[in-house]
């Protein structure tokens, strides 16, 4: 079993990075291998709703920044777990806009993984972003992961937030739920149990 990391923040390894290795390492500790993913400093385009990717799961321009590579990432996971820091009460723009595309193109295929976010915040602003972040994995049939409270840490250094004791426990303990959720559909796959899963999909616009 193996678990996609993303790492949001276009510093590579402060403070989200830091939260990040904590949940690595809870996953780590219950026998289950991870991948932490960076998406560097360089410019995302936004999504332009071009629907080019209904036919292939692939964005249009995923070649072009490594949309399309880290999507390949995600459908090879078995679990997802996404980081950011805080700006203006929401997520990094360039991590939006990876998600945007990301989730647009292929988010079928990521129906059914245990999914978890965690964000990074001087201070305030986290519960919003933390919100922001868990509407991609449950519009996505994804199973939302919780920890012992919010997945956030605080602080405006790493050293900061190694001292943020409750956030790094909550960062470790949502790597090692997200490991618990795994074993526990690996048991229900050997036991025959499979999901729900409507025979056609209803579509229904509010104006007619």
């Amino acid at each position: 079993m193996n678990v996609l990391i993303v790492n949001g923040s276009p510093n590579e390894r402060r403070c989200t990075y830091t939260a990040l290795a904590q949940a690595a390492q809870g996953l780590a500790d219950a026998g289950v291998s991870s991948e932490i993913v960076w998406l560097r400093k360089d410019p995302v385009r936004p999504c332009i709703g071009c629907g080019a990717c209904n036919a292939t799961q692939r964005c249009a321009f995923g070649a072009d920044d490594g949309i399309n590579d880290l999507i390949e990432k995600a459908i090879a996971a078995d679990g997802l777990i996404v980081g950011s820091p805080v700006f203006y009460a929401g997520i990094n723009g360039s991590l939006k806009s990876t998600l945007d595309r990301m989730f647009f193109a292929a988010s079928s295929t990521f129906a059914f993984k245990p999914g978890g976010a965690l964000v990074s915040a001087r201070r305030a602003g986290t519960t919003a972003a933390l919100e922001q972040l868990n509407k991609y994995l449950v519009i996505s049939q994804m199973l939302l992961v919780g920890s012992l409270y919010w997945p956030m840490v605080h602080g405006q250094s790493v050293e900061q937030v190694v001292q943020d004791e409750e956030g790094m426990q909550v960062a470790y303990q949502l790597g090692a739920n997200v490991a618990w959720v795994l074993k526990s559909i690996e048991a229900g796959r050997a036991a025959g149990i499979k999901p729900s899963i409507p025979e056609k999909r209803a579509w229904t616009n509010f104006i007619r």
